[in-house]
């Protein structure tokens, strides 16, 4: 079973949420996804062993070791034109006050709600603006994520870090 980008996302969330409280049908509604997109997600996540199965929560270590290492190499970033929508990586407000960046337009997720203006960065999944829009703790994972898959060295380290210290901070 090969894992697909918004089996991430699904995993963040879980992050994000830190608690137990939560169903198929919630995280799909946070998530702009089906039920049944988050059902299948969760069992491929189980199937690479980045979900615990039985208590349906993220094995946070191995989790860790694949966003910092292996979904650069997974869901490589696609870049496009200018557009509007809602900073990414480097530019995201988690880390847009720690780097300083010359480049002209910023990494922005596709959304006409968005209020930047930068080069068009796609998303691990369609919905991500969206459902980052709702969530904060959501937005930043996925915005630090987006830094290790597209960033310089200096970028990825601090992302790779702060997701770190997402990952150890809550507890089950």
């Amino acid at each position: 079973m090969i894992l697909k980008p918004q089996d991430i996302v699904i995993l963040l969330k879980l992050v994000a949420a830190e608690a137990h409280n939560w169903s198929y049908a919630s995280l799909a509604n946070e998530l702009f996804m089906s039920v049944s997109e988050v059902h299948a997600g969760m069992k491929r996540a189980a199937s690479a062993r980045l979900l615990d199965a039985e208590k349906n929560t993220p094995r946070r270590d191995a989790l860790e070791e694949f966003l910092v290492h292996g979904v650069k190499y997974a869901f490589p970033p696609e870049r496009g034109e200018i557009t509007r929508g809602m900073p990414t990586g480097y530019a995201a407000p988690c880390l847009s006050d720690k780097l300083f960046q010359a480049e002209e337009f910023p990494p922005v997720w596709p959304y006409p709600e968005g209020q930047a203006k930068g080069y068009s960065f796609l998303p691990l999944y369609k919905s991500v603006p969206k459902a980052a829009a709702k969530d904060e703790k959501l937005y930043e994972l996925l915005a630090l994520l987006d830094a290790i898959r597209d960033g310089r060295a200096r970028e990825r380290d601090l992302a790779a870090k702060a997701i770190h210290s997402h990952l150890t901070r809550s507890k089950w």
